[in-house]
């Protein structure tokens, strides 16, 4: 390109892509002003005008105003501070974007009211403090007359320790596992049932029935991993592969309980994985989305599955 060259707004607009009106508007706002005019009167515009003009409307993409624009071209600020202003700027409209987009898909899939899609909305932006709060206000309820019933010493504590941290930059289904997870906490139903597990569990403990330990809990969800990924291949409960994950199960429960691996036994162990409330598992599950935690769901599938297997096993 000349430097010594001379262009016309139309030129300038032909070479950089900008309309004339534009152009006109830059230069009477003093962004790029004319170099030159001619006898005529007309503007006129060197070399310097058209590598302006390109870096104003690089700088008018990213979102940049008239004013930041001035700044840079009269280097009273750089473009790498103008980006990082702009770049927090859209970071942040993505994350109310992600929130938007969460809250909706969960209208969809759920088919919610106006007034329910309110509530999840508020529900996605809720600070860490709140999530929290929501979680210890649920537990204080539902283990209120823990202290009364025989539980496992530190049962409540280890419940409520899980608390969910959504990450600065969560996932869509992050997102979506943290509404779910602020709607189940709420649902009275569930609330219910969680005090009757508190009264079940007291219960079983003043039986002397054995009872899956904290530090033994791993080994158990192994289990029903397997069970679930036994599912999803379609291997039937009364198969060889049945009888294999029925014979550890009972294997692991002898082991840890000392009882008598017999037919009743199984059957009674069977009892056990039909009574199983599958929103427990959910509660968990959707801690694990939402903390980034190695994830042990325990579906109806894989309960009704091993259920079915121990009982094929004790016959």
């Amino acid at each position: 390109m000349n430097d010594t060259a001379r262009y016309t707004i139309g030129e300038l607009a032909r070479r950089t892509g900008l309309s004339v009106k534009t152009i006109r508007f830059y230069s009477d706002t003093g962004v790029v002003p004319a170099t030159d005019r001619t006898a005529s009167g007309y503007r006129l515009y060197d070399v310097t005008a058209v590598s302006r003009l390109e870096l104003v409307r690089t700088l008018r993409e990213l979102g940049a105003g008239l004013d930041e624009v001035k700044q840079v071209l009269a280097r009273e600020t750089t473009l790498a501070q103008l980006a990082s202003t702009h770049l927090g700027l859209l970071e942040e409209q993505m994350r109310v974007l992600r929130i938007r987009r969460a809250v909706l898909r969960a209208v969809v899939k759920l088919d919610r009211t106006t007034e329910e899609a309110k509530i999840m909305q508020e529900l996605a932006k809720m600070p860490d403090e709140e999530r929290n709060r929501l979680i210890d206000e649920f537990w204080d309820e539902v283990s209120a007359d823990a202290e009364e019933l025989n539980v496992t010493p530190g049962f409540t504590e280890w419940m409520r320790s899980a608390k969910p941290n959504l990450p600065d930059d969560p996932s869509t289904e992050q997102l979506e596992a943290w509404i779910e997870l602020a709607e189940l906490v709420q649902d009275q139903d569930f609330r219910r049932a969680v005090r009757a597990l508190y009264q079940e569990h007291s219960d079983r403990r003043d039986a002397g029935e054995p009872m899956v330990e904290q530090e033994q809990a791993p080994k158990w969800w192994a289990i029903t991993d397997e069970a679930k990924a036994a599912v999803e291949s379609g291997a039937a409960p009364d198969s060889a592969a049945g009888r294999a994950l029925a014979d550890r199960l009972i294997a692991l429960a002898t082991s840890d309980w000392g009882k008598p691996d017999t037919p009743e036994f199984r059957r009674e162990m069977a009892d056990s994985y039909e009574g199983h409330d599958p929103r427990m598992s959910r509660y968990w599950e959707l801690l694990a989305i939402i903390n980034d935690w190695p994830r042990h769901p325990v579906t109806d599938e894989a309960t009704r599955w091993l259920a079915a297997a121990l009982r094929a096993s004790a016959e």
